[in-house]
Order: structure tokens, then sequence, then C-alpha cells
């Protein structure tokens, strides 16, 4: 039996893991739940899997969700970055699920570590913002990190078994988002409506501005990096709108492992919650037959500058994808109160970096002031 945290429950990776906890109570049990402001759904969850322990984000959703309750729950609710902070070191939990929106999670994904939790990732950001700081207190602690973005979960899946020494690249795949066939003029021209329309995944407001940007997969490449060990140089980025093959690993011997399922996420948070064992029939199986074809492109890094300038911070470090991170934020909830335009994602982006002095060896203090940094100047400059 393992106990569960999740953090981040009412989104889409929180949803799903519930799924996956209730097709198999002999193997889960959830101890703690954390959410937003979505108190509906999380009074749902509650009375559906009696926590210990659930967390809003503040005063008011305490009052609304014990209004829904009723007093037919004996769960603890707690709120705010310290709520959070308690379920993430639950001494009755074993692995906390970290799926909280943005750098939100980079807190309680830390204290968790700290207290030897294992931890299934799916915010990106986490690393994104503080890669190093992360997985050194990581390995210090002997804790695992079992990541639960697709692409990540199926490079990790590809590495079982194999000697390091032998990798020479990995290939993150993209779906292309749903401006993968537009021109520039009709891009610039698009609003939140048209660029939330993801042709394959179904995921939440941020995360879909982020694949139609390609800042997703730049984001990606950080997190990568963080988490394998290797220089970004050393990640590529393929196009693969059928989304069934999840990502691939080459090898000094020219030969590539690639990981292969339908586009679900329950596949990957499976293998995360489960590891090193599988679950049986937690998404269809892919036919082949039936997909008939798949295909491959290079991404266009002028139609999406986002791209190109993850590989900036990713490639000089230190605080720079924190700001880059803090930045992209900022700009797609600026966009998506349609502030600015698709284009101005990465034109503020750029200007903040721009802006940005860089500290090359940064405390988690440097990281959190640069992340505050970044979020003011880009609301100026908005």
């Amino acid at each position: 039996m393992k106990a569960l945290s999740i953090l981040g429950c009412t989104g889409s990776i929180g949803r799903n893991t519930l799924e996956i906890a209730a097709a198999f109570p002999e193997r889960f049990r959830v101890r703690a739940l954390c959410a937003g402001g979505n108190v509906a759904l999380l009074a749902e969850q509650i009375e559906r899997f009696s926590p210990q322990v659930a967390v809003v984000r503040d005063e008011s959703g305490v009052r609304q969700l014990c209004e829904r309750l009723g007093g037919r729950s004996r769960v603890e609710i707690l709120h705010g970055p310290e709520g959070y902070r308690q379920a993430a070191i639950l001494a009755s939990a074993d692995m906390v699920v970290s799926a909280m929106v943005g750098a939100a999670g980079l807190k309680p994904t830390l204290a968790a570590i700290d207290a030897g939790k294992t931890v299934a990732l799916a915010n990106k950001e986490v690393l994104v913002m503080a890669g190093e700081t992360v997985m050194s207190l990581a390995a210090a602690r002997g804790v695992p990190i079992l990541p639960i973005d697709s692409e990540h979960s199926a490079v990790f899946q590809c590495l079982q078994g194999q000697d390091r020494r032998f990798l020479r690249r990995i290939l993150l795949t993209a779906s292309g988002g749903p401006f993968l066939n537009s021109g520039r003029e009709e891009i610039a021209a698009a609003g939140p409506r048209q660029a939330l329309a993801h042709p394959t995944w179904r995921m939440g407001r941020k995360i879909s501005i982020d694949s139609a940007t390609l800042m997703n997969k730049g984001l990606e490449v950080i997190e990568a990096a963080f988490l394998f060990g290797v220089p970004a140089d050393d990640i590529d980025v393929v196009v693969h709108p059928q989304s069934v093959v999840h990502s691939l690993v080459s090898f000094i011997d020219g030969s590539l492992l690639a990981q292969l399922s339908v586009p679900d996420m329950k596949g990957a948070i499976a293998y995360a919650l489960s590891y090193p064992e599988r679950l049986p029939a937690t998404q269809e199986t892919l036919d082949l037959a039936a997909l008939g074809r798949m295909t491959f492109q290079a991404p266009d890094r002028e139609r999406f500058p986002c791209l190109a300038l993850a590989y900036t911070a990713a490639r000089t470090g230190g605080t720079l994808p924190a700001v880059l991170n803090a930045a992209n934020e900022t700009a797609v909830n600026a966009f998506l109160e349609e502030r600015i335009s698709f284009y101005g994602i990465p034109d503020l982006i750029e200007a903040v970096m721009g802006r940005h002095k860089v500290v090359t060896s940064p405390a988690l203090s440097d990281i959190i002031d640069n992340d505050a940094w970044a979020r003011e100047t880009a609301r100026e400059l908005i």
C-alpha cells in the first residue's frame, strides 16, 4: 500500500492520479489533497477518498470548503503556503505527487524531498527554476524523482537497464500545437480561443498556451537536462503531430529507443506511481495498424521563438531559467486576458531576459528573489 499526498489534486494530472488510485484501492491510499481555488471539486474528492488533510489557497477557501462538507468529513483543512508544506511533509504519506501549476510548486516540492518523500514530478517549473538545488537535495536525501511528464517518463523508461556511458542524445517529441501548419501572420492574429484549441491533448489553460508557443517544449528541455544529467545542447526537439512517440534516446552506436503509447497521461502517471512495477490496463493499447503512419519534422524556431529563448536560458544557467519561467507565466496570463498579442509572449520574455543580471551560482533565496523581480519587470513592461 502506497500513501499519496497530491499537490494539485483538481488539475488534469491530479484528477488522473485519483482515477488511478480509485482503480487500484489495494495499492494506493490518498492521505492529502491540495487544491487552489476549485473548492467544489475538492469537496467531492474529499468525500470520495477521505484524506487525512486537505489544503486550499486561502481562508476564504477554508470557509467555502467547510460549508460544502457540512460536517460530513473529519479531514483537517489547512490553507496557504504553510498548508501546502504540511501536506508535502505529512508523516503518513510515502509519495508526493507534485502537480501544482507554475512556481508555486517549488517550495512544497523541496519540503517533500527534504522530508525524504519519493516525488512523482509533473511540475516542470520546479526543475526549470531550481534544478541544481532540487537534484542536489534529492541526491543528498536519497530521494527518487520519478517523472510524470509523458516525454520525461518516456526517456526514463527508455533508459531503464541502459549504461549511461553510451547515451548520445535525448529527443523530446512535440505535437506542434494548434499552429503547426499556420503562417506567421495567422499566428500573430490568434487569440486565446485559437491558442487553447490543442489538436491532441486536453490540458489546463497555461500549459495549453505553452504548447502553442512551444515554450512547453523549451521548459521540458531544461527539465530533462537536470533529470538525466545531460547538457541542453544534447537534447533535441522533434515535432511529431500524432503524439504517440513520447520521446526517444539515441546511443553512440546509432541506435534509437522510443517509448510509444496513446496520447493519454494516465500511462505516465501510473508508471511513476507504481515504479518499478507496471499497472495493468491503465490506458488503451496503441493500435499501430489503425494509426497508419507517423511523421516527424524539425521545429520552426522563427515562427516559435520561445524554444530558442529556452535554449538560451538553459545554456546560460544560473538564475536565467527562473527568470524565463517567471516572465513566461506573466506573459501567458496577460495573453489569456487579451492584454498582449500571441507574439507579445516571446517579445516580453526576451525583454525581461535582456534586462536580467544573471546570478551564476544562485542560492534558493536568489532564485526566489529573481523570480519576483522578473514578474514585476514583466508587469511593468506590459
